[in-house]
């Protein structure tokens, strides 16, 4: 403080304030530190053979919603027509925008889905998926979800996608991104060929956490050694079930959950508009309209 000597009283009365607050704050900083370091030990664990790792898909590990693209996929292939675009998109925008799932909704995008593969080999569907993933999909993985799927997987852990997106889907992006597999909703196929119907309901909210529940046992997982990352509210059940749970890139209702019970957050979306919807800031980069209204102003473009 001598050097302070030259200030009038009331002038070294401030700056001494200022630096005992400074001090202070740099005290409170470092105690933090260490107890978030203590409150939270290291995750994953090295060589934790009883720990694994489930991530959702749609906004968590990818922009946008993988069936969204896949349907943009099929309609290049002249799988059906502009109206069903239109249509299924936006189902696929209600969801996402809305933050809530309508029954009626739900029932019709299932419904949908499920009639434009009736009658195809799931073979075909299989081989389309590769090309849609490098199409629509590989550009669209979130860096800093791939990364903490890697860091688990760097960490001797397995990893699973979590999805209510078909399952062929998830299969191909879990075995694009090293992933150990997926779980998602099984379509009804009989010789090779998809009925149109469901086996059992789509893999949604509680029924996530059915599955993770029922891997967990087959493989002998502890669930209180394993995490979960989401975006989204629907899925509190399957990230109540274990003991690290994540909510990346949440919805409203999944952030305020979270906050409140002290559950770790990370946010790679950029822009407030993004933060409030829950969908990437960028026009078109896996926002469900945009990519709607681009396809359909292509098609009309072409006629």
């Amino acid at each position: 403080m001598a050097a302070l000597g030259w200030l009038t009283p009331r002038r070294r009365s401030a700056t001494a304030r200022s630096v005992l607050a400074g001090e202070a704050s740099a005290e409170a900083a470092r105690k933090s530190t260490q107890e978030i370091s203590e409150r939270e030990p290291e995750f994953p664990v090295p060589g934790d053979e009883r720990a694994a790792a489930f991530f959702d898909l749609d906004n968590t590990v990818m922009q946008g919603a993988a069936l969204f693209h896949f349907g943009r996929g099929l309609y290049k292939r002249k799988f059906f027509e502009t109206r069903e675009l239109a249509r299924f998109a936006w189902q696929q925008a209600w969801f996402r925008l809305a933050g809530v799932e309508d029954p009626e909704h739900m029932q019709e995008a299932r419904d949908s889905a499920l009639s434009i593969v009736q009658g195809h080999r799931v073979s075909e569907l299989q081989s389309i998926g590769e090309e849609i993933y490098d199409e629509y999909m590989a550009e669209r993985i979130w860096p800093g979800t791939r990364a903490l799927a890697q860091a688990h997987l760097d960490a001797g852990q397995r990893v699973w996608l979590v999805t209510a997106a078909p399952v062929e889907i998830a299969t191909v992006i879990a075995r694009r991104l090293g992933l150990t597999g997926a779980l998602g909703t099984v379509a009804e196929s009989v010789d090779g060929v998809y009925t149109g119907k469901l086996v059992g309901e789509p893999l949604h909210g509680p029924a996530k956490a059915e599955a993770v529940r029922a891997l967990a046992l087959a493989e002998e997982l502890d669930l209180g050694r394993c995490a979960a990352y989401s975006d989204s509210h629907n899925d509190i059940p399957m990230l109540s079930l274990v003991g690290h749970p994540y909510a990346i890139n949440p919805d409203s209702k999944l952030r305020k959950h979270a906050r409140r019970m002290d559950w770790r957050l990370r946010d790679y979306r950029t822009g407030r508009k993004a933060a409030k919807v829950g969908i990437p800031a960028a026009a078109g980069v896996g926002a469900v309209a945009g990519g709607t209204a681009a396809a359909i102003a292509l098609h009309r473009k072409r006629r």
